[in-house]
């Protein structure tokens, strides 16, 4: 989100003199907007030695992309995404044949929200330069996929992985968007390559749980969570897969199950009381011995009544963790 930048408006006047005429000077205009982040990036950088030393070494090598590419990183991630675009910007105005300039525009672009200008720069720029690395065909994908561009976004993907096809992060990619388009098995698949090259990847892990459980695979695919996590983390995903089929009498059914293993599993009991709320009928939880159901409905919304100590929580990990794509590599 870009960062708001107050503008101050300076208004100078004259006081009078010994003989009370009052002369009032005219107001100097206000800073534009890009002048104060200018300054507020001056003022950023004074008492900062690594950003200090990439702004001078910009100014002494003006005609290095790398030194310019390092100082808009800097400044993003010092929480100035505006300052960084425009960097960018100038950047690829100078260096129009650079390929590490035009993937920092295009980062920046996403970061201030401006995916079809983004879109619309990598086009051009990939259609002049068809030999690059992958990363930028990979890169269109992402963004056409991120502007629900889905069928858009699966030749970009595909024409990345005919670049790289022994990359990981290509094939989870390709399969990402081939689950978005609900085709389940084809997307199974290239999760399963992506295991292949690299089976300690938990982001195409929890992709084929997903992609398992839409095709109702439910043994296959708990079996295929717990890999990486515990029985409650996997019975909790399981439950948000049919959540978002609106079966909330089998996500009720696995989130019993979850909370039988964990019954302080954070993202269960928030699916639990999602569920509550679509189908209307009461929480329900995993009852301990002699609890009553007003304790029972406490320790849902409120949390556990016993010291946290007695029992260790599992990961829990949480439904929006399940799908994801990999980008900036």
């Amino acid at each position: 989100m870009i960062r708001g930048v107050a503008l101050t408006v300076l208004a100078a006047l004259a006081c009078s003199c010994v003989h009370r005429t009052q002369v009032t000077t005219a107001s100097p205009a206000a800073p534009s907007v890009w002048e104060r982040q200018i300054h507020n990036a001056k003022d950023a950088g004074d008492g900062d030695y690594a950003l200090r030393t990439l702004r001078e070494t910009v100014a002494a090598e003006p005609d290095n992309p790398a030194a310019r590419v390092a100082l808009a990183a800097a400044y993003r991630e010092r929480g100035y995404p505006d300052i960084a675009l425009e960097m960018c910007r100038l950047a690829a105005q100078r260096f129009p044949e650079s390929g590490d300039v035009e993937l920092a525009l295009v980062r920046a672009l996403r970061d201030c929200n401006r995916r079809p200008e983004a879109i619309a720069g990598l086009e051009v720029f990939h259609a002049a330069h068809p030999q690059k690395p992958p990363e930028y065909s990979s890169w269109l994908g992402v963004l056409r996929d991120e502007s629900g561009q889905w069928g858009a976004g699966e030749p970009a993907h595909r024409q990345a992985l005919q670049l790289d096809p022994s990359a990981d992060y290509l094939h989870n990619n390709l399969g990402y968007n081939l689950l978005m388009q609900g085709k389940s098995q084809e997307a199974a698949a290239e999760f399963r390559e992506a295991l292949k090259r690299n089976p300690a990847s938990q982001v195409a892990r929890n992709n084929l749980g997903m992609a398992l459980a839409r095709q109702d695979a439910s043994k296959e695919a708990v079996a295929n969570w717990q890999a990486v996590s515990d029985p409650a983390t996997a019975h909790n995903n399981l439950a948000a897969g049919w959540i978002e089929k609106g079966n909330y009498a089998a996500a009720r059914s696995e989130l019993q199950i979850a909370l039988g293993y964990n019954k302080n599993h954070a993202a269960a009991l928030k699916n639990m009381e999602l569920v509550s709320r679509l189908d209307g009928n009461p929480a329900s939880i995993p009852a301990k011995r002699g609890e009553s159901g007003w304790a029972r409905l406490k320790r849902l919304f409120v949390g556990p009544l016993e010291s946290p100590r007695r029992e260790t929580a599992g990961p829990g990990a949480d439904r929006s963790s399940a799908e994801k794509q990999a980008v900036g590599r």
